[in-house]
C-alpha cells in the first residue's frame, strides 16, 4: 500500500513533472469522480445544490486562512494555487446562518480548508499513510465532496482567533473533543464552536476540533477539479 502511494506521489508531484501532469486525474481505486468541467456543469444544471460556492464571494464576512495555499501546513508544501474556499450550495447556506448567529455575539468564522480536490487527498496519503490523520483515498473524503470545513472562531473586534486546544492540523490526542485537560475558557470556546455547528447540520470529527462534516455529504460525488478549473466555470 505504502509503495503504491509513494509511486503516485512521485508520479504526480515530482519537481520535474509539468503542471499539466501534476493535475492529471489519477484514480487508482476506480472511484466515481467528477473530474472534468463539463460533467460538473451538467451536475449543477441537474441540481443547483451541486454548485461549489466560492465562500469569499458568497459570505464576504468570513475570514479565510487557507493553509494549503501556503507552506504553513503539515506537508510544508503549497497544495493550492489559489487561497480559495469552496463548498456545496447547502453547506454555504448553513455557514451563512452560523455566521449571522455568531455575529450577534461579536464572533465570526475563519476557514482553514473546505473543498479539496481528490488529487490532494492522494498526495496527503502518500506523505502520511495513516487514516487516523488523513482521509483514505480508497473512499475519498468529505472534503473531496465539498461537504467538509476546517474552521475556528474569531473575535470580530480584535480579529484574533479564540483560543482552542491546539493549532490547525495537530496530530495529537489534544486535538480531540474528548481531551479535557485544558483551561476552562478553551473548553468553552471549543464547545461553542461545536454546539453552533451541530445546530446547523454539521457533525464534528471527534479527533479534530476544527473539522466538521455536513450531514448531507453522501448526496454529493467526489470531485477532482482544481480551484482554477472552478473559477473559470
Amino acid at each position: 500500500m505504502i509503495q503504491l502511494f509513494t509511486l503516485i506521489f512521485f508520479t504526480l508531484f515530482s519537481p520535474t513533472t509539468s503542471r499539466e501532469q501534476q493535475t492529471s486525474k489519477a484514480n487508482p481505486f476506480h472511484l466515481v469522480i467528477v473530474a472534468n468541467a463539463a460533467d460538473y456543469q451538467k451536475s449543477v444544471r441537474d441540481n443547483k445544490a451541486n454548485e461549489l460556492v466560492d465562500l469569499g464571494k458568497a459570505l464576504p464576512g468570513i475570514r479565510l486562512d487557507i493553509r494549503y495555499a501556503t507552506t504553513n501546513n503539515f506537508t510544508h508544501r503549497s497544495m493550492y494555487a489559489s487561497a480559495k474556499a469552496f463548498v456545496r450550495r447547502p453547506v454555504a447556506d448553513a455557514l451563512g446562518k452560523i455566521e449571522q448567529e455568531l455575529k450577534d455575539k461579536g464572533l465570526g468564522l475563519k476557514i482553514f480548508d473546505a473543498y479539496r480536490p481528490y488529487a490532494v487527498t492522494l498526495h496527503f496519503f502518500a506523505i502520511t499513510p495513516d487514516t487516523n490523520f488523513v482521509a483514505s483515498p480508497k473512499t475519498g473524503s468529505r472534503h473531496n465532496r465539498g461537504c467538509a470545513v476546517d474552521l475556528t472562531l474569531i473575535d470580530l473586534k480584535t480579529g484574533l482567533d479564540l483560543e482552542m486546544p491546539t493549532g490547525f492540523d495537530n496530530f495529537t490526542a489534544k486535538a480531540g473533543h474528548a481531551y479535557l485537560n485544558l483551561p476552562p475558557q478553551v473548553l468553552q470556546n471549543r464547545l461553542l464552536l461545536r454546539e453552533t455547528m451541530v445546530k446547523y447540520g454539521f457533525v464534528p470529527n471527534e479527533g479534530e476540533w476544527w473539522h466538521y462534516d455536513f450531514k448531507g455529504w453522501r448526496n454529493f460525488k467526489i470531485m477532482d477539479l482544481s480551484f482554477e478549473e472552478l473559477l473559470t466555470n
